[in-house]
């Protein structure tokens, strides 16, 4: 039997990324997935869910396989909240669901990987601040945030994540990068148990437009 490695995207879709920066992450996305389906190992292990937040929290698609995953285009309201400590606790509520309470079905899982992309600073300051902390406890692989955009705040990402990156523009070149570097990290993650022995440090160097912050 194959070990399986959970993958889980967290997106930020709140009114702020209205616009280009959606349709950049939309685009980004697509070039995620391309690659991962290009990687017959990836094909084989990896688990993918995309969750995204902004009043709301959606689960687009629970933990699914490579080749079944099937992406729609993400549209966020013209304005609202960034709700990124709900979208933990969401997360965590998933982690528990997903890998927590199937440890004898998942017992050939490696352990979880999270990225997190948001452009801007939690709406939800003291559900966020609990969240970050509980979610420091469960054994996540590897944890990377990115700041997407100039109005975006890494001193809060880099309160959960143990990598936290940033992108000074929202075009489609630059997440197209970043999603990219996600697809590699990925591939990483699968030759190194989902990086729980070798850490988030062994990571594979990001492109130009991406900048490493933690």
């Amino acid at each position: 039997m194959n070990r399986h490695l959970p993958v889980y995207l967290l997106i930020d879709s709140s009114g702020s990324m209205h616009g280009e920066p959606i349709n950049a992450v939309n685009e980004g996305l697509r070039a995620l997935l391309h690659g991962l389906k290009q990687d017959p190992y990836a094909l084989e292990t990896v688990l993918l869910s995309l969750i995204t937040f902004d009043r709301e929290i959606k689960e687009i698609f629970p933990l699914t396989s490579i080749e079944q995953v099937q992406l729609d285009e993400i549209i966020p309201p013209s304005s609202g909240a960034t709700h990124l400590g709900e979208a933990l606790e969401y997360l965590i509520n998933r982690y528990y669901r997903d890998i927590q309470s199937k440890k004898d079905v998942m017992q050939n899982t490696f352990a979880p990987m999270l990225f997190v992309m948001t452009d801007g600073k939690p709406s939800d300051l003291l559900l966020f601040t609990e969240m970050s902390k509980k979610i420091k406890t469960l054994k996540f692989g590897a944890i990377v945030a990115c700041a997407a955009g100039p109005k975006a705040k890494t001193e809060f990402l880099e309160q959960f994540a143990d990598h936290v990156v940033s992108i000074e523009s929202t075009d489609s070149s630059a997440f197209s990068a970043f999603f990219r570097w996600v697809s590699a990290s990925i591939a990483t993650g699968n030759q190194s148990g989902g990086l729980e022995v070798a850490g988030a440090s062994h990571l594979p160097p990001p492109p130009a437009e991406v900048n490493i912050v933690v």
